[in-house]
């Protein structure tokens, strides 16, 4: 494939607070690729200065193969859609969509026929005389990314469009924006703080915290082989617990030696040590290679999510086996659901279910709303 953008060695500052900390990332032709991070992690402001919202302090942003450090936003082969979708409210859908080409003073023919292209893509052909202002939320949404692709970028931008939308759109939107890339052939640039939404849209996942990029894979690869405690808490659940790699493919972690898959690393050197709690399975306490107390049982329809306390370390189990509170299980675990992973500035912080709960998930989801 080939790159369609490059950013290398990008820093930016805001008040003398480092932000973006020598950012390296490829960008190719066709591809869905999504920023995902926390608030505050510095996807924003990468996608804000690939568009030329704002300036790097160091390093080179290249565009086909042109550095654009100087170039304006309106010069630059690239569309936004942002998470406030910034339509004209005096203009009604057809004018909104076509409003980009009136500036460029595109032919009257031209303008109605690409105008009726882009709304047939979205879903929104008879839409045309309506008042964006009578449309919902999801409409209004197609009508920016109408106008966002009716010039024909090479790359569109899209910062949190879904935030605003409630579950059941947003998962119809997940889909619509998926198939409306692949049909353009557009590359897509996606900002979001939903793991859920990057694994299931993008081609390529770009994971930050703290202002660096922390890994760049394949939404299952991402998922799969985590590269530290971060990434791996971040997608998804994880147990995370300390462990030592004895040799190649075998650890020893919560008081147990098991076999695993992964090797390379130095004999009896420290490591994390993930298994993903649907990879946990429940048997009895004397067929179990781990040992634990079942602290808590949640019902969640398609399975039950289970807290187990292993030596004072709270482990999430996913079953569809039901056990009860203070119930005394044994977790059998197969050599290939452990992955093992280098310890790094993350280790101990993530991985204990002790303070877990999906109040306490959901608010830190709210609070994530209004990112950088």
């Amino acid at each position: 494939m080939k790159k369609i953008i490059e950013l290398k060695n990008i820093s930016k500052s805001f008040d003398g607070e480092l932000v973006l900390d020598k950012i390296n990332l490829d960008i190719y032709d066709n591809e869905f690729l999504t920023l995902l991070g926390p608030s505050g992690c510095g996807k924003t402001t990468t996608l804000r200065l690939i568009g030329g919202f704002e300036s790097a302090d160091e390093g080179d942003i290249i565009f086909m193969g042109e550095n654009i450090n100087d170039l304006p936003p309106y010069k630059r082969n690239v569309n936004t859609v942002f998470q406030r979708y910034a339509l004209f409210p005096h203009l009604n859908v057809y004018e909104n969509v076509a409003f980009p080409l009136r500036e460029k003073r595109v032919g009257k023919s031209e303008i109605d026929s690409r105008v009726r292209e882009m709304l047939s893509l979205v879903a929104l052909t008879g839409f045309e005389q309506r008042s964006v202002t009578s449309l919902s939320g999801g409409q209004q949404q197609r009508v920016a990314i109408a106008r966002a692709l009716v010039s024909s970028p090479k790359v569109l931008l899209l910062d949190e469009p879904l935030a605003a939308l409630d579950l059941k759109l947003r998962k119809d939107m997940q889909q619509e924006l998926k198939k409306i890339q692949k049909a353009t052939g557009i590359t897509f640039v996606f900002v979001t703080h939903d793991q859920e939404e990057a694994l299931s849209m993008s081609d390529t996942v770009v994971v930050m915290s703290e202002g660096r990029i922390q890994q760049i894979g394949t939404p299952i690869d991402i998922y799969n082989e985590p590269e530290n405690a971060f990434v791996a808490d971040f997608i998804g659940e994880s147990n995370i617990v300390d462990g030592i790699m004895l040799e190649d493919r075998r650890v020893a972690f919560s008081g147990h030696v098991f076999d695993c898959v992964d090797a390379g690393f130095k004999k009896k050197e420290p490591v994390d040590v993930v298994v993903r709690p649907e990879d946990v399975d429940i048997v009895s306490e004397e067929k179990g290679m781990l040992k634990g107390v079942v602290t808590s049982v949640t019902f969640l329809g398609v399975h039950y999510e289970i807290i187990v306390d292993i030596n004072g370390f709270k482990w999430m189990i996913q079953t569809t086996d039901f056990v009860d509170v203070d119930e005394h299980i044994g977790l059998y675990i197969e050599p290939d659901a452990i992955h093992i992973m280098k310890k790094s500035q993350y280790s101990g912080m993530f991985g204990d279910y002790s303070s877990f709960s999906n109040e306490l998930d959901e608010l830190s989801d709210a609070e994530s709303e209004s990112d950088e």
